[in-house]
């Protein structure tokens, strides 16, 4: 089975909420809420892949510095594995933008789960509920 890299990021606005994304209809999985990021392309680190994936998808620049790694998620799809490094990231240049989204939201831990999201994601609520509370 084909192993498939991709790495996502929790990005934490100055109340404590998380943003989360719409994945566009049409697209695999579409219409569910994840983490923002996207494929690791080959020779390339997941944080260069993260900067790459935050500033094409909401227009914004990041630091390598000002990613820490979290958790990850490793889960089989019928044609792939995942594996999914979350980093957080609480600092940023610029103003979160949906570029390739239909839609982006601030939510708070807790409230991460009343948003429908990819298997793969949903087991890393946890780590962020235990790192940033309610």
């Amino acid at each position: 089975m084909k192993l498939l890299l991709v790495v996502a990021v929790a990005l934490v606005d100055v109340d404590g909420r998380v943003l989360i994304a719409k994945r566009p209809e049409g697209k695999q999985l579409g219409g569910l809420w994840e983490f923002p990021g996207g494929k690791v392309d080959p020779g390339e680190r997941p944080e260069r892949a993260l900067i790459r994936e935050l500033e094409e998808e909401l227009g914004i620049a990041v630091e390598e510095a000002c990613l820490a790694p979290l958790t990850f998620a490793s889960f089989p799809y019928p044609d792939f594995h995942l594996l999914m490094p979350l980093y957080i990231c609480r600092r940023w240049t610029g103003f979160v933008t949906a570029r390739e989204h239909q839609a982006l939201k601030w939510v708070r831990p807790r409230e991460l789960r009343a948003y429908p999201m990819p298997p793969a994601d949903a087991p890393l609520i946890p780590a962020l509920i235990d790192l940033l509370g309610g």
